[in-house]
This record gives C-alpha cells, structure tokens and sequence, in this order.
C-alpha cells in the first residue's frame, strides 16, 4: 500500500496519488455498473474502498470510516442484489421509490448518528480534526449504501447529498483526483437518477380485466 501512496503525477499544482486516482476510477466505474444494475458494481465497489482507505488512513478519519463502510455494504449489496434478480422479470434489480416510512427512517437515523458520530470524534481529538463533516460523511455514506442495495432511487440524492460535504473536504485535504473525480460523479450520479426514475415507473402492471369476466368466472363455478 505504501507504493499506491506514492506521487502518480502533479496536476494544477495538486499532487496526484497512485492510490487516489486508481480508487477513484473504480468508484467511477461502480457507480456507472450500479446505473446499469449490473451486480459488479458491488465488487468493484469493494475494491474501490479498500484501495481509498489505504489512502485515507491516518489522514481523513471520518473518508477511511467511509471506505470501510463502503466495502462492509458492497457485501451485503451483493448478497442482496443476488436474491432480489431472481423476482424481476429480466434478472436485474427493479428501482422503487422509498416508502414516506422508509425515507423518515433514513433521514432520522442521518440526523441522530451524525450527532453520535461527531460527538465520538470530538471526544477523542485523534480520530478526527473535523468532527462533523467527518461523521456526516462516514453516516451518510452508510445510508446512501444501504439504499442502494435495497434498491431506492433515493440513493442517488444521498449521494449527491454526501458528495457536497466530501468534495470540499478532499480538495482541502491535498486528495485533488478525488475532488476532480466528483465533478464526473456528479454528471453520472445525475443521470443514473433520471434511468432509475423511469424505470421505476415502467415496471410490469397488471393485465386489464376484459368485461364481464367476474360474471363469466362466477358462472363458470
């Protein structure tokens, strides 16, 4: 891991790492198989975390909590996705919306361990130098995973939502590719949004009822 936090290159007068650019072209590429509903997405998202968090450790507590996130969630999205392809009609994921239930049960538990998290931070000064953009960061990260492997089309906004706190903090923090990376995030995480949505509301509906099938049914006993 050493090697991958070498210098790739120097870029605007920002200095690119191995392990920065690298990790963040697999989580480019994750999120674009995620689009897809293509069950890659989930091993490429394993790997893209475990490079990043090489990267971060030691640095950006609250990014490599983030990371270790990311590939504890890639498990279960895999293991999920595994069983939910096999109830849709073409062996993918079907996208839906969250219940309202759903989605006050994520922003709520956002808002409750983001508190937790930056109180954990803030108690012990070594885990972070930035409490609360590291613990919404590290929380959010948990929920936007965690809708994703249900298959929410609200994890597309958790993300963007994460990614407006996380790509100031990287850019601050000397991880240049990451920040220029989130700008190509943003375009793909928009329009993964828009394929989602649609495809949410073009899932198979019942056949219509022809007329007068329930008295010919009734007859028919």
């Amino acid at each position: 891991m050493n090697g991958l936090n070498s210098e790739a290159f120097v870029l605007f007068g920002q200095h690119i790492l191995w392990s920065d650019m690298i990790g963040n072209i697999l989580g480019l590429a994750a999120l674009a198989l995620g689009w897809r509903r293509s069950l890659w997405t989930w091993p490429v998202q394993f790997l893209s975390g475990l490079i990043l968090f090489g990267a971060f450790f030691g640095h950006l507590t609250g990014s490599a909590g983030k990371q270790a996130v990311v590939m504890t969630v890639a498990l279960y999205g895999w293991w999920r996705w595994n069983r939910d392809k096999g109830r849709s009609e073409h062996g993918q994921i079907t996208p839906r919306f969250a219940t309202w239930r759903e989605r006050a049960a994520m922003l709520g538990a956002v808002a409750v361990c983001t508190v937790a998290v930056a109180l954990l931070f803030k108690a012990y000064p070594t885990l972070s130098w930035d409490p609360w953009p590291d613990a919404y960061i590290f929380v959010g990260t948990v929920v936007a995973m965690y809708a994703q492997a249900r298959g929410m089309v609200e994890f597309w906004i958790a993300w963007l939502l994460v990614d407006m706190v996380g790509v100031p903090l990287t850019f601050a923090n000397g991880y240049a590719f990451s920040g220029f990376v989130y700008v190509i995030y943003g375009a793909l995480v928009l329009w993964g949004m828009r394929d989602w949505w649609l495809r949410s509301r073009g899932g198979p509906r019942p056949a219509p009822e022809l007329p007068g099938a329930h008295a010919s049914e009734g007859a028919s006993r």
